[in-house]
């Protein structure tokens, strides 16, 4: 397949590194001193389940050069993709589709409303991964896995294309029967655990293990569980506990990519994560006090990290 992996950074580089050196034909769509390190020197990928490097690499940050792809990985961080959405003109072609890996549940809707829900997939990765320099991403642990589907959840023929290029590169990929079900059961995971580790300034670890800290996780996760509900995703009874388990499962030292960004004073998912509980939950009647509580508490250094609000 060809493949535009747009935002190559820690989730994006990784996924599209991967089906690269899988042989599918895939062009990065980057920017800065990470595109000029992937032009000079590829990209090296640094993983416990093998280290390699993608050189040369397909790698640019004008669209037009790569043309029409199959489909577009969408890698930004949630807050941008709204802003990248219309960027992506010259990688569509007529059958052209569009898979957002984005933490939160608004990416598939945000770029519905520029290219029609025709060309959209719903999406979603798990890994943990970081960029500690231009040019590299270091995955740290979790199973790398990716779900997708299309919005109506129907049987698809280009979906199933893709999840047989993920296999081919080594990725645990899953249609599952419901994407919607699937986008929120990720989003009870990720946005209690951002929260809270951002608050904190606490690795997984020490979350799950302080039991005030694994009871205020536990609320969370119930609260994020009762929007979900209230918007009329038919959630699993049991989401709750899995999440919790999934969480039991991560190495001690996990922290989410929402979490590094605020304690590094960097531009965040804050109102895709934490944020939208609060919003989705008060659109559907649902209180949210605790991540109302975590919101406006990062609130202060989420404005402060895009120019918005000075103080020392």
């Amino acid at each position: 397949m060809r493949i535009a992996v747009f935002g190559a950074g820690a989730v994006g580089g990784y996924f599209g590194a991967r089906l690269a050196r899988a042989g599918e034909d895939v062009v990065f769509i980057a920017r800065g001193s990470h595109l000029e390190a992937i032009r000079q020197n590829g990209l090296y990928v640094e993983s416990p389940l093998g280290n390699f490097r993608i050189h040369p690499a397909q790698a640019t940050d004008n669209p037009e050069e790569a043309g029409p792809v199959d489909v577009v990985l969408v890698g930004v961080k949630a807050w941008q993709v709204s802003e990248v959405a219309p960027k992506m003109r010259p990688l569509i072609g007529p059958e052209t589709f569009i898979v957002p890996l984005e933490n939160g549940v608004e990416a598939p809707d945000e770029l519905a409303a520029v290219w029609g829900r025709e060309r959209v997939l719903g999406g979603l990765c798990r890994i943990i991964s970081t960029v500690p320099e231009p040019g590299h991403i270091r995955h740290g642990g979790m199973e790398p896995y990716v779900a997708f589907g299309e919005l109506d959840n129907r049987p698809s023929e280009r979906a199933r294309r893709l999840q047989a290029a993920f296999e081919r590169a080594g990725v645990r990929a899953e249609i599952p029967p419901d994407i919607h079900v699937a986008l929120w059961e990720k989003f009870l995971f990720i946005a209690p655990f951002a929260g809270l580790g951002a608050v904190t300034r606490a690795p997984v670890g020490v979350l799950r293990s302080v039991p005030q800290l694994r009871r205020m996780l536990e609320d969370a996760i119930a609260e994020a569980f009762a929007v979900g509900r209230a918007r009329g995703v038919p959630l699993p009874d049991d989401a709750p506990a899995r999440t919790l388990a999934l969480i039991d499962g991560m190495p001690p030292e996990g922290t989410t990519s929402m979490h590094r960004d605020i304690a590094a004073g960097r531009p965040s998912e804050l109102d895709y994560l934490v944020g939208a509980v609060v919003r989705l939950g008060e659109a559907a009647g649902v209180e949210t006090p605790l991540h109302r509580f975590m919101y406006h508490a990062l609130w202060p250094q989420e404005r402060r990290a895009r120019g918005e609000l000075q103080f020392p």
